[in-house]
């Protein structure tokens, strides 16, 4: 598969374990991984590769996960783009909802399911 033809993620977490991680699971996988420690400038972020699904952390600088997911939802040319939120928050399903994402998987996670979860929100 060329690097065109590759579904494309951008992960914003200020983690570098869950980064490495994420990354080396969906590469695996066959996406093409983008990531990002913090959300600053977050729709010029998107809006420059214009990925089929995004992976947003809720404690990630400088904004934060629901702002900058609501900065995404808010772009006209962004909004359609699938968020999927992800947090060790106990109240993620919640935080999800406020933020607008399409959906959500909590930390930790299995490597199964954020398989399924991120194939789901790009169907």
């Amino acid at each position: 598969m060329s690097e065109t033809e590759k579904k494309k993620v951008i992960i914003f977490d200020d983690d570098d374990d869950i980064l490495s991680i994420c990354t080396y699971i969906l590469e695996d996988h066959g996406w093409q991984v983008y990531t990002y420690d913090n959300c600053n400038d977050v729709t010029g972020k998107v809006a420059n590769i214009m990925p089929d699904v995004i992976l947003m952390d809720n404690w990630i600088p400088d904004t934060g996960g629901i702002e900058a997911t609501q900065a995404l939802k808010a772009d006209a040319n962004l909004k359609s783009i699938p968020v999927v939120y992800f947090s060790a928050n106990s109240d993620i399903q919640s935080l999800a909802e406020t933020a607008g994402a399409e959906s959500y998987i909590a930390k930790p996670f299995d490597i199964n399911d954020l398989e399924r979860v991120i194939n789901a929100a790009v169907k």
